[in-house]
């Protein structure tokens, strides 16, 4: 494969510089191009290297102190870029994001397919870019088919809970028995003990495998509830993870001390949760306050007038940095809002950038 340096040079006159390359005059070609050639040395990194690199502990460890980092005004972080195409029930998210002193930058791409599992295939995947912040090189592409996607969202799950969860839980309950549904529970489990979760799927096969899967995988009870009524009363903490363009959580089945996690909803034309939960919870926090205005469940209780920018909104990176200490009373009712931050993505992929080189995985493609 060639770069786009040497296509340039093949083009020219045999002995005449490349065009915008006149600080190369007088020396050979191959050394005209030889550091840039060394440059374009790029890291794959394969799935089942990615999963046997970073643990769940290192990425809630990771995701935190990113968000910490954010709060703190030390992250660069550019708008989501989304490509949605209807017709096949499919969209495209573009994030990432550069995180102050660190040696690189992050771009992701995840998709999601929603009808890829009649196909016999997942509904998501995706790969991330690790870029050199010195020189703009790249410098590895993780093919994680979606899986580092999965681990920081449940990561960002984990910490929402911790700072906003009581610290007595007996039930979680989980609605979306896919992927997200299982990494949520994973991850949830390194912060609070639970003695069971209730899990509800509109898809009762793939919830029956749910709940015979993930017994030996978290070491707790899971039941098949009969309905999502059922399973927010009677939950400790709710964790909602579908693509549902309508709301199914009512805000009369809240009670006290409910913590609720929602991270299904990062496009405007999402939402699970009604308008009228955000107002009436005690604490209300988003990932990014600008991003879930435009994608996440604020955007709709905004837009129906449900709950204002005046009302107390917080970000998670303020309970992570200790500007604010979170749940409070063991009767709050509370609610995070999680559409998925570049913030998240430049920390997992740094961390397992570094973690796959200390560990000799991956291959080197010369460029």
């Amino acid at each position: 494969m060639e770069v786009a340096g040497h296509q340039e040079y093949n083009a020219v006159e045999e002995g005449k510089p490349p065009a915008r390359c006149s600080e190369t005059r007088g020396k050979r070609p191959f050394e005209r191009w030889r550091h840039r050639e060394e440059l374009m040395e790029v890291l794959l990194v394969k799935e089942a290297e990615i999963r046997r690199s970073v643990s769940v502990e290192e990425a809630i460890s990771a995701v935190e102190d990113g968000f910490t980092r954010l709060a703190a005004g030390e992250v660069n972080l550019p708008p989501v870029m989304s490509l949605d195409m209807p017709e096949v029930k499919g969209e495209v998210h573009v994030k990432g994001g550069y995180i102050s002193g660190a040696d690189s930058l992050v771009i992701k791409v995840a998709t999601g397919f929603y009808d890829n599992p009649g196909l016999g295939l997942p509904s998501g995947t995706g790969m991330m870019m690790v870029f050199s912040a010195q020189t703009g090189f790249p410098q590895a592409l993780l093919f994680d088919n979606g899986y580092l996607t999965d681990l920081r969202t449940a990561a960002a799950g984990a910490v929402a809970a911790k700072y906003l969860a009581r610290h007595d839980v007996s039930v979680v309950g989980v609605v979306g028995a896919g992927a997200q549904g299982r990494f949520q529970i994973m991850a949830l489990a390194k912060v609070r003990p639970f003695q069971k979760v209730l899990a509800y799927d509109l898809d009762r096969a793939r919830l029956t495998a749910y709940v015979e899967e993930m017994p030996d995988i978290v070491g707790v009870d899971f039941v098949a509830a009969q309905d999502v009524e059922s399973v927010v009363k009677d939950s400790d903490i709710l964790v909602t993870c579908t693509p549902s363009r309508e709301p199914y959580v009512r805000a009369e089945w809240l009670h006290p001390g409910l913590h609720i996690t929602a991270m299904g909803s990062d496009a405007p034309y999402k939402q699970e949760l009604e308008s009228e939960v955000l107002s009436r919870a005690d604490l209300y926090v988003c990932d990014h306050k600008g991003q879930c205005a435009e994608r996440g469940e604020l955007h709709h209780g905004l837009e129906d007038g449900t709950i204002s920018e005046r009302n107390e909104i917080l970000e998670l990176g303020e309970l992570t940095s200790g500007r604010h200490p979170g749940r409070t009373d063991e009767s709050q009712i509370t609610v995070c809002d999680l559409t998925g931050v570049g913030v998240q993505d430049a920390a997992i992929a740094t961390l397992t950038y570094d973690k796959v080189l200390q560990a000799g995985l991956g291959c080197t493609l010369e460029l």
